[in-house]
């Protein structure tokens, strides 16, 4: 068994090698994202919030960090981090019990026929 973490850190020699690669697209995607993360309808703050609810809904540990950083650096609170965290919790459970519908429509023959 080895000490390495599951997830390594990223490293500026790593970023530096994903944008050797693939330049172009690259540079799409870092001016997509400086869009998106700008000031618009939603202040950066409130998008912030938003990217560390989906992170942990994707699971994504780089951009936990990431995000709940940049959160904190747009002005959220600590206890606005982790509120939305809970929205994320509550949404992804709430798909669960959500699609719960398509177990309980797959118990009734009548409504399906036969061997479905």
């Amino acid at each position: 068994m080895t000490d390495l973490p599951l997830y390594r850190p990223a490293t500026p020699a790593l970023a530096g090698r994903r944008r050797e690669l693939a330049p172009e697209i690259h540079h799409a995607f870092d001016e997509f994202s400086r869009a998106v993360f700008g000031d618009g309808a939603l202040d950066r703050r409130t998008k912030q919030l938003i990217a560390v609810a989906v992170a942990h809904v994707t699971q994504c540990p780089y951009c936990i960090h990431g995000h709940t950083k940049l959160a904190h650096r747009a002005g959220a609170s600590p206890e606005q981090i982790m509120e939305s965290i809970w929205v994320a919790a509550e949404m992804r459970a709430g798909g669960a019990f959500a699609h719960s519908t398509l177990a309980l429509q797959a118990l009734e023959p009548e409504a399906h026929g036969p061997g479905r």
